[in-house]
């Protein structure tokens, strides 16, 4: 019954007040419980589909399948039987009902679920559209809520119990619950779900009719159980998931294994996506379950899952996607290894992963898979992210990876180098807290492997690689050998530097080599290691291993890696002790192909190391004498060398020359080695070389040949070889050393050391000094750091700190020549020529100097003279090459470095006085304006240091004068000292860690704030040593931030503004990284300011200071939508917040800034601030800030698109449609989106308030985007905000209304489209009073444009307010038919569109006919013509609209108006209300005889008739002879022939006057008339000619006339003299015009006439003609064959017309004859087969007599 009453319960509109109070109506609101009652069986029946099959359906149990059907009723749901509904109607109207006021939208949620997943797109659309308002309303939270959910999906089971839902159902209930957190806690029930969902059980089977149906539904289902899964991995607690995961996991591992593995089995359909789709899915799910619980999943000892992806990545042959799906599940899976693993579990994943490393393509797996793709990338991953670095194994992977990329991609060999590079192994295993801090990150999972392990897993018994194989073969993975080698190298050197290890950084292995290179007491260190190693059985293999690792890279046959081991095996054979190096030496003969290679690093590395091994006593004797008496007769042979000869030589010559300097240097004597010979045949090949040589590859061996032998004692002033000149030497040494060579100057200095000050070989020391002083003319500043090194050793000997390295065997250094005044007369000679004026030799020197202070600072003579140097680099802090400011600054710390307390102490004290002007102790002192940095280097508060007044001013400052040297020193990193080995890197840590410096900040910390803003300097240099010195003074940065907060900020704050652009932009970096670190509450206080502040700077002239604050203003935003996101708990502090930044985004400082960066970034954050908001915090603001953003829309557009609309046409287009563009851009534009957030958190309150600010926005807006924003706001509240907007409805309809008059259309337009959507809301009274305005616009106003407004707003309200419209049709559709019918046509369209939208058909005309007639009459006397012709083409489109159904009643309503509207002289279009008025008197014939009307009508007819106006004379003949023909009761003939008479006569004569090219007897020529019609058109334009239009129109004219004469006699009731006489004047006009006109329609409407005239008769004279008709008859007949030559068509027309003259025979013979004669001769000239046969019918139509 109730569902029977639900088809006749009329429903008001949506919305509407009846519709809010239905449910009150309805009287559920009392009554809760009918209402939950009533929405529960109505979802019932959305589930409800009658299957005889079966007693229970998805989602209904027995009991309710049973109520629904009616306990059996069989006609039921069978529609056509009296007590039968249809199902889907009844189905419709229930969700329909559902729809209403009558329910909550918490009560509709569970019935629209249902109706949306319905198959029937009817109930589903409704369905959808109350479930998209129904779900906000509706907490996904709810337990009441799930448990309904959850239920239909898995039905109640059991025998009477529900089926689970049917798909569509399903998915949909899925894709709710993807939206609660709390579904996650049902773990039984979203195991049944997961589990039925890849495995149907039967019941669920039941629920799909058809296979195909069924494989597109489980296809959706399968997706979204997918997403399901992935949200309960995401979502759940650790306890549920633990317990889900393994299930879920096991169940889609199953579906996998289902569709077939590894190879994926199709059905009979082939491949399908869906399928491969769906095996994607479940590979992505199966990673982010065993991420979620990866203690219950993967960290397994056996590592069951992990191994079976692996399997899978390999064997999978699905395709691309599906492996790229199983790629990202590992990948998913590679983040749930934590820092340590259980020993178990890691020894599993490395057996696991070398498998993984070691398997190649096309190997078939124990598990019979095929491997298809290469898993090595994979498993490299894992080692470099699961496994420690520690691990010996996953290094090993590393050198895999490395190894087997040649034929794999490269990144793999860049996994595998990051995996042997502790620093990027840290970056790719950051600390869990987020630190990746090398100082900090010292956990077990970064430590270094052990050497021993290292070496034993790379090169022990079971390696591919082990030592002990024959050197005879080439090394497997030979591109990884080098790679291999250098680590273990690095490591065990690493491990035995232990605490002094450099940081691990990017360069860390450069700078372990310069470590061990340089610092003497790293390198004792090492070699004292290397020899502990080598006194301990097993720390002395596995040096041994490793030695011989390097030695078999280096003499392996092809070996690519020859280079890298040559260079690990010298720096491990120069620092290890003669016993680990022994057993290399037996092997000696296999250095040979190495030295004599053409490569020059592998030649001269593999000589020196054949030095260091020959030389030792367990080298056999024979092979040492075999390889020697070879390398003399290669380096013999070197005048007669070709092509790579003389790199064999060169080989040969270094070879020599390393071997004979490192026995030497073991303790022979040089005496003992003079005395052999090979040593005196080295020495004249080097000499001959030197002297006559010009090959460089030569030149560069003797060179350092000569150094090492000079190093070693051998070459010394009195060597006893003929032909050698030590003097000639020195030159010819200098002059190499002149062209650039650094090895000639390191063999000057060697030489040198050898040259005793107290002898006669003085004078060559002397020679050697002075020719490495006249270096100083070479521009190279690299040659003048080697000139350094060679004075140092020249003056020192083995002192000098640059032959650290030099020493490469196990002993001790060799004694040089003695030294007692050298370096002084070099220092005095260096002091001396720092003052010179020559910026080379001043260069020169300062590097000089520099190089002195670095390798000979320790001894006496130098540290006697650090006030000298310190002077003398005093000197060059002022010069202008920057190398030289930074050597002498570079210098300055040196010295500071090396002088004890004491003179540290008075070396300030007389700094400092050399600047206050005290007397100073040191020479050379410079003024205090002398400039050191360039200006804005080293800002500070007020400016920047330049100068050393500038420095000394800001240590004053902080009260400590030994900071000079700190900031003297921020010059140092230049990378000419990174990248010289002999220094290191330095910075100014080291410095800083002096405990005096540190506890006089400590107590005195006015030098934190400014070191806080250095840290952000532009500057690169600055901001490095400024993080190097707080590195170095703050060990604990938070505590110390926090301590001295205020401070910093001041600072900061008042510098931000300052005059340096330098200060501007480092102030702008530090506060964005102070508040980020920071709680809001410690900066509070400030905020307000900093806005300000950024705002000004963001405005900056300089664009980096610009960029810095628009990166500030990002961060301060950041941190305020943080706060705005916290809810409810910081609603009170972010509220303040937002107060403050609206102001300042909203101001002129803000959106409205000249600044195009200020506005851009005001704007995003603005928009930022609106999406992050929550209702609560940003309602207060909401009133104030539409209107703000409505009236900057037009503010942020750009400036030329106003001057672009202007000059539209000369770009081609029109305002307008740059105006739709404007439009389209404003619709999208993300400030409309910010603007409809805001109003999404309106309440009736803040409605209230935003009125105001609404209506002024509204009102004052002046650009296009701002007006038309306005109206989309309007539109906006009136159809997404209409409860709290209702009441305001009538006050912005009042206000729109005016708003629709704007100039511009697109304006215009848009508010008349607010007008519509704000009629849904507004009252009938204020509805009228638009109506009024628009007609008042219509009929008052003389501007057309205001006619097209009217009609938008009309047209508008019909469509977004239509029931309100229909309310009001009555009152509006009588003015918008009126309207449809103007002549203006932008309004005639839009009011034409009105009526098609909201009226059926013509019956609507007829309902509204009087109100249209009256409305019509009331403007029928309008003053403007406009107005008139528009009310009289109404009641003209009124009569045509109604067909023939008026009646008496309407007619007359009607008379009046037709009257009235066809009175007056003609205009343009009046020929359609004429028509209409011929239409009208056929109407009013079949109606009604009343005599005085037809009396006034057939006035007018012939009033019309006899106007002058050609155009309208055509249609008003055309409108009389329609009308003379209907009015059959009355003649006509002598009135129309006194009308037409005249008429056809002029048309004749104007007709021959066109007649230019006229055939006799016929019409113009086919060229004639064309020309004349090309003319025409060619001319139109200019309005010249109009003849081929005068042509026409006088030939209409013509036939009109004619069709007039002969239709306006009628034989009814007639004389024959009357009609022989009305006959005769006819037929007198008929025969000239046919034989005048050539127009083939003018002859076309006369035989029609004259056709119907001989019908007309026909039914007169039934009987006897007279004679007098007969002749007229038979001349009627003649004038249908008087001429042959028309066109097929109106010969047509002539037989049609004999054809009706056939009967009229039948009374004379006569006319039988005739007419047979006639067709007869037609037909025997008739070529037309269907002119033939249109006269065989008229010859059949002649009655037989």
């Amino acid at each position: 019954m109730f569902l029977r009453l639900l088809h006749s319960l009329p429903l008001p509109p949506r919305g509407s007040g009846e519709d809010i109070g239905l449910r009150q109506h309805l009287g559920l609101a009392e009554k809760a419980e009918e209402a939950t009652f009533l929405v529960s069986w109505i979802g019932k029946l959305m589930l409800f589909s009658p299957n005889p099959a079966q007693k229970r359906l998805p989602g209904l149990d027995v009991d309710e399948c049973n109520f629904l059907q009616m306990y059996d009723r069989k006609d039921t749901w069978t529609q056509g039987t009296p007590a039968g509904h249809n199902l889907i109607e009844t189905k419709v109207v229930a969700a329909k009902f559902l729809a209403s006021g009558a329910f909550t939208d918490t009560e509709r949620f569970l019935p629209a679920l249902f109706a949306a997943s319905d198959p029937n797109s009817r109930l589903s659309d409704i369905g959808d559209d109350i479930l998209k308002r129904a779900i906000p309303a509706t907490s996904l939270e709810d337990s009441k809520v799930l448990d309904s959910l959850i239920q239909m999906y898995l039905g109640t089971r059991g025998t009477d119990g529900s089926l689970p839902a049917r798909p569509p159902l399903q998915t949909k209930i899925l894709t709710l619950l993807c939206k609660s957190q709390k579904a996650t806690t049902y773990t039984k029930e979203n195991t049944q779900i997961i589990s039925e969902g890849f495995t149907q059980s039967a019941e669920t089977e039941a629920v799909s009719s058809t296979a195909a149906i069924k494989g597109l539904e489980a296809s959706k289902l399968r997706t979204q159980l997918f997403v399901y899964t992935n949200w309960l991995a995401r979502v759940s607690e650790s306890s549920n998931i633990d317990v889900l995961a393994p299930m879920l996991s096991m169940q889609l591992r199953e579906y996998i294994e289902t569709q077939g593995w590894p190879t994926i089995q199709y059905g009979a359909g082939g491949q399908s996506n869906q399928e491969s789709n769906l095996r994607s899915l479940a590979y992505e799910s199966i990673g982010i379950l065993a991420k979620a619980s990866s203690e219950k999943l993967i960290m397994d000892e056996n590592l069951d899952l992990l191994r079976w992806l692996f399997d899978s990545l390999a064997a999978d042959s699905s395709g691309r996607e599906v492996a790229l799906s199983i790629d990202q599940a590992l990948s998913t899976v590679l983040g749930a290894f934590g820092e340590q693993l259980d020993p178990a579990v890691e020894h599993s994943l490395e057996g696991l992963l070398l498998h993984n490393m070691q398997q190649d393509v096309g190997h078939v797996e124990s598990t019979n898979a095929k491997v298809v793709r290469s898993t090595r990338f994979t498993a490299v991953r894992f080692a470099n992210r699961c496994l420690s670095f520690s691990n010996t194994k996953a290094r090993w992977m590393n050198v895999l990876a490395i190894g087997r990329a040649a034929s794999e991609h490269k990144e793999m060999m860049d996994e595998g180098k990051k995996g042997l590079d502790p620093y990027w192994y840290r970056m790719l295993n950051p600390a869990r807290s987020g630190n990746t801090s090398t100082q900090t990150s010292t956990g077990s999972k970064y430590n270094f492997p052990l050497t021993t392990d290292l070496v034993e897993q790379f090169f022990g018994q079971n390696s591919i690689w082990d030592v002990n194989r024959s050197h005879s073969t080439p090394l497997p993975m030979a591109n990884a050998y080098g790679s291999a080698v250098v680590f273990c190298q690095n490591t065990l050197i690493r491990e035995t530097l232990s605490v002094n290890a450099p940081a691990l950084d990017s360069d860390w292995d450069r700078q372990l080599t310069a470590l061990i290179t340089n610092d003497e007491h790293a390198r004792n260190g090492t070699r004292n290691h290397f020899k502990s190693m080598s006194e301990n059985t097993q720390s002395i293999s596995t040096l041994a291993t490793l030695l011989q690792a390097a030695f078999n890279g280096v003499v392996a046959p092809t070996s690519k890696s020859a280079v890298s081991c040559t260079s690990s095996l010298l720096r491990l054979c120069s620092l290890s002790p003669d016993a680990a190096i022994g057993q290399l030496s037996q092997h000696i003969q296999s250095l040979k192909p190495s030295i004599i290679s053409n490569d020059r690093s592998l030649r001269e590395a593999a000589a020196h190391v054949f030095g260091i091994l020959g030389s030792h006593n367990a080298c056999p004797p024979v092979d040492l004498r075999t390889m020697l008496k070879d390398f003399h007769a290669l380096s013999g042979g070197w005048e007669g060398a070709i092509g790579s000869e003389y790199f064999q030589a060169s080989g040969a010559i270094l070879a020599n020359a390393y071997y004979w300097s490192r026995r030497a240097l073991r303790g022979y004597t040089p005496t003992a080695l003079k005395d052999e010979g090979g040593v005196k045949t080295v020495m004249e090949v080097i000499l001959k070389i030197l002297q006559s040589s010009s090959d460089k590859s030569l030149l560069d061996a003797a060179t350092v040949s000569y150094s090492e032998l000079s190093i070693s004692g051998i070459v010394s002033p009195n060597l006893a070889i003929s032909g050698f000149d030590p003097s000639a030497v020195v030159e010819s040494l200098a002059k190499q050393a002149e062209k650039g060579d650094e090895s000639a100057v390191r063999a000057v200095g060697s030489f040198a050391m050898q040259c005793p000050e107290d002898s006669v070989d003085s004078a060559i020391l002397d020679q050697i000094v002075t020719a490495l002083f006249r270096l100083h003319e070479v521009k190279d500043p690299a040659i003048h750091f080697a000139v350094g090194e060679a004075l140092s050793c020249a003056a020192a000997g083995w002192s000098s700190k640059a032959l650290i390295g030099a020493l490469d065997i196990d002993g001790e250094p060799p004694l040089s020549a003695k030294r007692k005044t050298t370096l002084s007369r070099i220092l005095e000679k260096v002091f001396e020529n720092c003052g010179t004026t020559k910026p080379a030799m001043r260069q020169a020197s300062v590097i000089w100097l520099l190089c002195l202070v670095q390798y000979c600072g320790h001894l006496p003579s130098v540290r006697e003279q650090l006030r000298d140097c310190q002077s003398a680099f005093k000197g060059f802090l002022a010069d202008r090459d920057s190398l030289n400011q930074e050597t002498a600054s570079r210098g300055l710390s040196l010295v500071y470095e090396k002088g004890d307390r004491e003179l540290k102490d008075d070396l300030i004290r007389d700094l400092v006085g050399s600047f206050t002007g005290s007397s100073a102790n040191m020479a050379g002192s410079v003024s205090g304006e002398t400039q050191l940095f360039e200006p804005g280097a080293l800002p500070t508060g007020n400016g920047s240091i330049t100068t050393y007044k500038d420095i000394m001013s800001l240590a004053a400052e902080v009260g400590n004068p030994s900071l000079v040297y700190k900031f003297m020193s921020l010059a140092a990193n230049n990378a000419i000292w990174s990248s010289r080995a002999a220094f290191g890197r330095f910075g100014l840590s080291s410095i800083f860690s002096d405990a005096s410096v540190d506890g006089y900040l400590a107590q005195n910390p006015k030098l934190y704030p400014a070191l806080f803003r250095y840290r952000f300097d532009p500057n690169s240099n600055v901001r490095s040593s400024m993080n190097d010195i707080w590195a170095a003074l703050v060990h604990e940065p938070t505590a110390t931030i926090d301590q001295h907060f205020d401070s910093i900020m001041g600072d900061l704050l008042k510098n931000i503004l300052g005059k340096e652009w330098r200060t501007r932009q480092a102030c702008c970096a530090a506060i964005a990284d102070l508040v980020q670190s920071r709680p809001a509450a410690k900066y509070e206080k400030y905020i307000g300011e900093i806005w300000t502040l950024t705002f000004k700077v963001c405005d900056d002239i300089k664009e980096s200071v610009r960029t810095a604050a628009m990166a500030l203003a990002r961060v301060l935003v950041g941190i305020l939508t943080r706060g705005l996101e916290a809810g409810d708990s910081s609603t009170q502090r972010a509220g303040a917040m937002l107060k403050n930044v609206l102001s300042f985004l909203l101001s002129p400082s803000g959106l409205e800034s000249s600044a195009e960066e200020v506005q851009a970034f005001s704007l995003s954050a603005l928009l930022q601030i609106i999406k992050k908001s929550t209702k609560n915090i940003l309602r207060p603001f909401v009133p104030d800030l539409v209107g703000r953003l409505i009236l900057l829309l037009s503010s942020l557009e750009p400036e030329g698109i106003e001057y672009i609309r202007l000059r539209a046409e000369q770009y081609g287009v029109t305002g307008q449609q740059i105006d739709e563009a404007r439009l389209s851009g404003i619709r999208g534009s993300p400030m409309l989106e910010a603007i409809e957030r805001c109003l999404d958190f309106l309440d009736e309150v803040s409605m209230q308030e935003m009125q105001r600010p609404l209506e002024n926005a509204i009102t004052t807006g002046l650009g296009l985007p701002s007006r038309v924003g306005g109206s989309r706001v309007l539109v906006s509240l009136s159809t997404r905000h209409n409860f709290i907007f209702r009441s305001h409805a009538d006050y912005f309809l009042k206000l729109a209304r005016k708003q629709v008059l704007d100039r511009n259309e697109t304006i215009s337009a848009s508010y008349s489209a607010a007008c519509g959507y704000l009629s849904r809301l507004a009252s009938d009274r204020e509805i009228i009073a638009l109506i009024v305005h628009c007609r008042k616009l219509y009929f008052e106003s003389d501007d057309e444009r205001h006619r097209v407004v009217a009609g938008e707003i009309v047209l508008a309200v019909s469509k977004y307010a239509t029931d309100r419209f229909k309310a009001l049709a009555a009152e509006i559709l009588p003015f918008v038919f009126l309207a449809k019918h103007d002549s203006f046509e932008r309004a005639k369209v839009v009011f034409e569109e009105t009526w098609n939208e909201t009226v059926g058909g013509s019956r609507t005309v007829l309902l509204y006919m009087k109100e249209i007639i009256q409305l019509a009459l009331q403007y029928l006397d309008s003053p403007r013509w406009s107005l008139k012709h528009t009310a009289a083409f109404a009641i003209a489109g009124a009569i045509k609209a109604t067909g023939d159904n008026i009646d008496d009643t309407i007619a007359k309503a009607i008379w009046p108006g037709i009257q009235k509207a066809v009175d007056g002289k003609t205009w343009e279009g009046k020929e359609k209300v004429l028509e209409a008025f011929v239409k009208f008197a056929r109407i009013r014939n079949a109606v009604t005889q009343d005599d005085h009307t037809w009396t006034q009508i057939e006035k007018i007819m012939l009033r019309e008739s006899k106007r002058n106006n050609a155009n309208y004379r055509q249609h008003a003949l055309a409108s009389l002879a329609e009308y003379v023909e209907l009015r059959d009761s009355i003649d006509l003939a002598a009135e129309v022939y006194e009308i037409t008479a005249p008429i056809i006569g002029d048309s004749l004569a104007r007709s021959d006057e066109m007649d230019l090219d006229v055939q006799p007897g016929g019409r113009p020529s086919k060229t004639t008339y064309e020309l004349a019609s090309i003319r025409n058109r060619n001319v139109k334009r200019s309005g010249i000619d109009r003849s081929a239009d005068r042509w026409h129109r006088s030939e209409e004219i013509l036939a009109n006339a004619q069709a007039a004469l002969l239709r306006s006699i009628n034989p009814h009731g007639q004389t024959i003299e009357g009609i022989c006489s009305s006959l005769s004047r006819a037929l007198a006009l008929t025969t000239r015009t046919l034989s005048e006109s050539a127009d083939r329609n003018v002859h076309n409407v006369i035989y029609e006439a004259e056709r119907s005239l001989f019908e007309k008769l026909q039914k007169s004279f039934r009987h006897n003609l007279s004679e007098p008709l007969t002749n007229l008859l038979i001349e009627y007949l003649k004038t249908l064959f008087m001429k042959q030559e028309q066109v097929e068509q109106t010969r047509i027309k002539a037989a049609e017309a004999a054809t009706a003259f056939a009967p009229l025979t039948k009374q004379d013979q006569r006319m039988r004859a005739a007419l047979i004669d006639a067709i007869s001769n037609a037909k025997t000239q008739e070529r037309s087969l269907s002119v033939q046969q249109s006269l065989d019918r008229a010859r059949r139509a002649i009655p037989d007599v």
